[in-house]
């Protein structure tokens, strides 16, 4: 019965709660006097059992299925949309165009809701709300009712989307967390090629609204285990302890609190920031080069499920449904591209663990190799399908390939925007979504138009002959990266910035901070959480400063960062 109370249990157990307080541990508080998870706190995420871990992991990661595929679900079906709405199959493409710009909501507004109350009370809200406007596409009187819900849809369940990656980081720390990550990568570019081919068949045998029956179907299963998601942001879990902490009434700690309560936690200063500071970020060059870059990777993600229909439907003669499973081919390459990339964190966890400092330019080994792989893919797909005398498993295999490439690039990115703007990278990180999504909301609109001008070898040729030109700024930011990032005022690194007032700032305040006095004798030892600097102005926003793009603290990952 014991180990089914455990099992059973809130992860976050309450031992303030009692009314018996004979305490033989006092509650802990860190050196700042903040309340604070000591070592082997079990309230602490990362010193879950694996088991749980991996659970929440994976239930984060159902979430995430669910918004990738219901991005692309429906473009199987744009021919009965078309027939029963009597609109073209291009206008029927806004139900993706819509849907993805709702994606640009997830890290302006959920991810800062996210910092102020919880990973999991925005899942449960967001998640319900994305259910609840599926039935609205699913029986949508007109075009027009069923626009609206594919664009609510699409921003409610961009908050997994957004807020996924801090679960991981609650979660894991940053040389294990290779692993889930790899895992949740791969689930973003797997949903988006499944959605098609169940769509395509349902286009065969049933007509549009049972893709929505199906999203039904999927979100109503995620959600039982949506709710066993306990909360795991450190932050928020700290703010709850020193909440039931001061309500306990416990002498000498009446008026504890917990870091992030030192600090402006208004939803106006959070949103001050998060609503100006990323477009700020986005001219720096390192963070526009890489907008741009994973800006047409996003782009040619959604073009392929209107080139894929060309290729193997409108060239070869396939149905609906047999002309989407060329497609599997994509997710094969996904799961092929997260092997590669849990070798590669391993083989940079082996190097920390010697002692050896890594830059956060050795992050870019995978968007090198996918940087190369890009364009030779392209012109190797485009070729192949242009001739319908080619065998269609040639092309297949090219879009394999194409896809590693594309999640290599994606991957390698994403983890160089982390290391190089570390107190900064949630800024960095939401507008490079946000320019991603708006690009790649585009592409239902336009691929059609520019494949039957150009043809598939033309129109890949002009895809793969930009990627040629972009597999340069990888090289680029290899060897001058680290120049490029002492000149940024964003981008810390060891070498101090006369104009980094920042950072001055800072320093000042750890000069001048000292430990409260005004407490009970306490363990002293060093936070394993975000901790107050010291002095009563606090910086800007805690949510970017405190933490990074991934919700972890700013200096987590500082085997990469700094150098």
């Amino acid at each position: 019965m014991a180990n089914l109370g455990r099992i059973l249990s809130r992860a976050t157990a309450k031992p303030y709660r009692t009314h018996n307080l004979e305490i033989e541990e006092r509650p802990y508080l860190n050196e700042n006097g903040h309340v604070d998870f000591k070592e082997g706190d079990i309230e602490n995420p990362h010193n879950w059992s694996a088991a749980r871990r991996w659970y929440v992991t994976v239930c984060s990661v159902l979430l995430v299925v669910n918004a990738t595929f219901a991005s692309s679900s429906v473009s199987g079906c744009f021919p009965s949309i078309s027939e029963e709405f009597g609109v073209s199959e291009e206008a029927a493409g806004l139900t993706i165009t819509l849907f993805l710009l709702g994606y640009c909501a997830g890290p302006l507004i959920f991810a800062p809701l996210s910092e102020f109350y919880g990973r999991r009370w925005i899942f449960y809200s967001t998640f319900l709300l994305y259910i609840a406007f599926n039935f609205l596409c699913a029986f949508a009187p007109n075009f027009g009712s069923l626009l609206v819900g594919r664009f609510m849809t699409g921003t409610f369940v961009s908050a997994p989307l957004s807020n996924g990656p801090g679960v991981m980081a609650d979660l894991w720390g940053p040389v294990e967390r290779g692993n889930a990550m790899a895992v949740f990568s791969c689930m973003v570019w797997v949903g988006p090629a499944l959605g098609p081919i169940v769509g395509g068949f349902l286009q065969l045998t049933e007509d549009w609204r049972w893709s929505f029956y199906v999203l039904l179907w999927l979100g109503g299963g995620t959600a039982l285990f949506m709710f066993t998601i306990p909360e795991t942001f450190g932050p928020v879990i700290l703010v709850t302890r020193a909440r039931r902490i001061r309500k306990a009434k416990i002498p000498g700690y009446e008026n504890v609190k917990a870091p992030v309560e030192e600090g402006d936690r208004s939803l106006i200063g959070i949103y001050k920031v998060a609503l100006t500071r990323p477009w700020i970020i986005l001219f720096d060059p390192i963070s526009l080069l890489c907008a741009v870059y994973m800006s047409v990777v996003y782009t040619l993600l959604y073009m392929l499920f209107s080139i894929y229909p060309i290729v193997f439907q409108q060239r070869r003669g396939w149905n609906a449904g047999v002309g989407e499973l060329p497609l599997i081919g994509t997710t094969i390459g996904s799961f092929v591209g997260a092997i590669i990339v849990i070798y590669d964190s391993k083989y940079k966890a082996k190097k920390i663990a010697a002692g050896v400092s890594l830059k956060p330019e050795d992050r870019l080994t995978l968007a090198i190799i996918g940087g190369v792989g890009f364009p030779i893919t392209m012109f190797w797909f485009a070729w192949t399908a242009e001739y319908t005398w080619i065998h269609w498993a040639v092309p297949t295999v090219a879009g394999v390939f194409l896809a590693t490439s594309l999640m290599l690039i994606f991957v390698g990115y994403l983890n160089y925007l982390v290391d190089t703007y570390l107190m900064y990278a949630a800024s960095a990180i939401a507008v490079n979504t946000v320019c991603r999504s708006a690009c790649g909301a585009a592409a239902p609109l336009f691929t059609n138009y520019m494949f039957e001008a150009l043809g598939i070898g033309g129109g890949g040729s002009l895809i793969g002959g930009v990627g040629a030109v972009l597999a340069v700024i990888p090289f680029a930011f290899y060897k001058y990266g680290e120049g490029i990032r002492i000149r940024s005022k964003f981008a810390p690194t060891s070498p101090k910035k006369p104009d980094d007032e920042e950072a001055q700032r800072r320093e000042k305040e750890e000069e001048i901070g000292s430990p409260r006095t005004d407490l009970p004798p306490m363990l002293s030892s060093s936070s394993s959480t975000v901790t107050d600097e010291g002095g009563e102005k606090r910086r800007e926003s805690q949510d970017d400063d405190d933490q990074n793009a991934l919700g972890e603290p700013r200096f987590e990952n500082v085997e990469f960062g700094g150098q």
